[in-house]
């Protein structure tokens, strides 16, 4: 009978190692589609910033073009009495939580783009469409090195992209 009690104790222990192990997986695929989610979600937000930016600069009366001061003149442009927006709102950084971001300021002034402040790795590192195709040649670039702090989502009427 000892030897009964041993091997049940053994079984419990055996299985509650296997809950363990299994719980540590699924935890490990719950943050990694997180952190898939979180950059899509800054996929999105950087590219409403970048057109919001481009219409900014392109939407001023007359021939001078000019970058918006803040992030919030993209919400209520202050160039017209009447309202203009670019955005509906201020977009969170999606891996901050927090609606400041990393301001990329123009050579004449104002904003020409945002970056999030995250310094954690992408995984994603190829399959970007449009004006982010440049992400995919960052990683290539900096390899192990990327950081999200990298994306940086620019409107340069320079190497303007159709449809901005």
């Amino acid at each position: 009978m000892r030897n009964q009690q041993g091997f049940t104790y053994m079984l419990v222990l055996f299985m509650i190692a296997l809950i363990g192990a299994g719980l540590s997986v699924v935890g490990e695929v719950w943050a990694t589609a997180k952190q898939h989610e979180h950059e899509e979600s800054l996929l999105f937000a950087g590219d409403a910033f970048r057109h919001a930016i481009a219409n900014y600069y392109n939407g001023g009366s007359g021939a001078i073009k000019q970058y918006p001061g803040a992030l919030e003149d993209l919400i209520q442009d202050p160039r017209f009495p009447d309202t203009r927006r670019y955005l509906r709102q201020i977009y969170p950084d999606p891996f901050t939580g927090k609606t400041e971001w990393v301001l990329i300021k123009a050579p004449q002034g104002g904003i020409m783009g945002v970056a999030s402040a995250s310094e954690d790795a992408p995984l994603k590192r190829t399959g970007f469409i449009g004006p982010d195709h440049v992400f995919e040649d960052q990683a290539k670039r900096l390899n192990d090195k990327l950081r999200y702090r990298d994306w940086e989502f620019i409107y340069d009427p320079a190497l303007r992209e159709p449809g901005l």
